[in-house]
Order: C-alpha cells, then structure tokens, then sequence
C-alpha cells in the first residue's frame, strides 16, 4: 500500500556517491512515492534524468532548509558516499540551527564518522523533518542471515569471521570504521577513513609483498558500530567489494544480518559465485554467529 504522502509528506533523498542512491530512488518509486532527490554538491555523481532533483552544499543547512519548505519535503533519507567534511566558509545555519552550531563545529573537528552523522541527522531534524533509514524505504537490500550464494565458509572461515567480527566491533566502538580482514585468526586490517576497497587493496599489496600469508585465505568482516544510528550510513558492500576481496586473495565476505546492505545483489553475489567467494550474513546474537 502506497504511503499517505499528506500525512508524512513528501520524501526527499539526500544523495552522495555510488548507486545507493539510486537504488533507493528507484524503490521509492516502486512504493508510489515521487522522491524529490537533493544531490550533494562535489558529492553526488548519478545524473538522476526522470527524478526531481536540485544540488545543495554539503554544509549549507539553510538551503536544505529552503528546499524542504519549497518542496513540501516531511521525510528524509541519507544515503550514498560522502568524501569530504565541508570547510568553515561552507557552513550556512539558519536560526533554527544556530543553537546547535558550536558543537556542529567541534564534531566536525574532531568527531568520528558517526558522530558527524548523528549532528547531521540533528540538524535536518531541527528543520521539522524527520530522518528515516535506507532500509525503511529499500527493505529488499537488507542482508539475510546465511550465505547468500552457492559458495559456503569452511570451519577455518567461521573462526576467522568470528574474530573479525571481534575487532570490527572494537573498531567501531572508536567510531573509526566498520570493517577488519583476518587471515589465519591474525587481525590484519583495519578500516579507517579510506573506506573498505582502499582497505582491500592495502591488504593485496601486503599480500604481493609476503607480509600476509599466501597459503591461508582470510576474510573481510563489515558490522555497524555498535553506537551507530541505523538511520545513516549501514555497512555496505557491492560489486567493487566482491571483486576487491578477490584481489586481496581472500576467502569471502561477511556482513551483519539484518543491519548491512547488499547493493545490486544479484549481480554481487553472481560476480561472488563465479570468483569462488562466499558471501555471508552474520547474527551476532546467535551461537557462532550464524544460522
């Protein structure tokens, strides 16, 4: 049943890099809305023909203001990459984000990713809209418990996801990243403000330089931080991962059930199957971790 637009109204879709975007345009639309798409200046690099759309500064909340009141916009989504953090001479308040602009400020400065994220979500709040999650409008993208292709973890694989897990969760209590690679038990990556495929490719260049052991595989480990709020910026992976993760030489791929997206699933887990990958959702309430 379409959603009673008058009631909630109109969404809007704040747009960064990747296909995400889109992909949660096009299942808005699916649903019966007519998502008005806000693409995130330097950011956005979709060319959303067919979409309402209009550019707005990464900092320039007064704009995105003005846009939410000319547009009738009620409901909020954000998703897609962001690479940078806007300079000082790029932030606009208007007066309903004056108060909260020192410690906009200071979390810029010095805050990790989802503290930003969570002063982001406040600030479009304070505009009396409210933010919901990808997986509200795009449930379909979720991961599900289990492998999600042909190929399965060995029992070596398990113990490996399990304690990536481990050092994935400690990363993210620091609000650091949301991913780790372990080889053989050894924690050999962590992922920082490079993003997963730059940690991938680091990992294939220890790899190429022997400081990773070539007989035993490993596996990529990506969960939400345990702080974070669910509304902005879910663990992801897509094709670039799967492709990534061969390069690195690993065993597969494992992704928190439930709280990670699969971007262009059939075309991910096809491109896992054919590189001989496992991709697989992770509960971490459950014995092992997985069903």
């Amino acid at each position: 049943m379409a959603p009673d637009k008058a009631a909630t109204g109109r969404l809007a879709i704040v747009a960064g890099s990747g296909l995400l975007p889109l992909y949660v345009a096009e299942a808005a639309r699916r649903s019966g809305e007519d998502p008005f798409i806000l693409r995130l200046k330097d950011e956005a690099d979709q060319q959303w023909q067919g979409f309402e759309n209009a550019v707005v500064g990464v900092g320039d909340v007064a704009g995105l203001s003005a846009l939410f009141r000319r547009h009738g916009i009620g409901r909020v989504v954000l998703s897609g990459g962001v690479k940078r953090r806007p300079g000082f001479r790029e932030i606009h308040v208007n007066l309903k984000a004056l108060m909260k602009l020192p410690m906009a400020l200071k979390t810029l400065l010095a805050g990790g990713d989802d503290a930003v994220l969570k002063m982001v979500i406040s600030l479009i709040e304070a505009q009396g809209c409210h933010v919901i999650g990808v997986q509200d409008i795009a449930p379909d993208l979720l991961a599900s418990t289990g492998p999600l292709g042909a190929v399965a973890p060995t029992e070596d694989d398990l113990r490996d996801i399990a304690r990536g897990a481990e050092a994935a969760e400690a990363l993210g209590r620091l609000d650091v990243g949301q991913g780790a690679v372990t080889v053989g038990g050894r924690i050999v990556a962590l992922e920082g403000v490079e993003g997963t495929d730059a940690m991938l490719g680091r990992v294939a260049r220890l790899r190429g330089e022997g400081r990773i052991s070539q007989r035993r595989k490993g596996v990529l480990v990506k969960l939400c931080k345990p702080q974070q709020d669910l509304r902005a910026d879910l663990p992801s992976i897509g094709r670039s991962t799967v492709e990534n993760a061969r390069r690195a030489g690993l065993a597969g791929i494992a992704v928190e059930a439930g709280r990670a997206l699969v971007i262009e699933r059939e075309a991910t887990i096809a491109a896992a199957n054919e590189a001989g990958l496992f991709v697989i959702g992770i509960d971490r309430g459950l014995p092992g971790g997985v069903m």
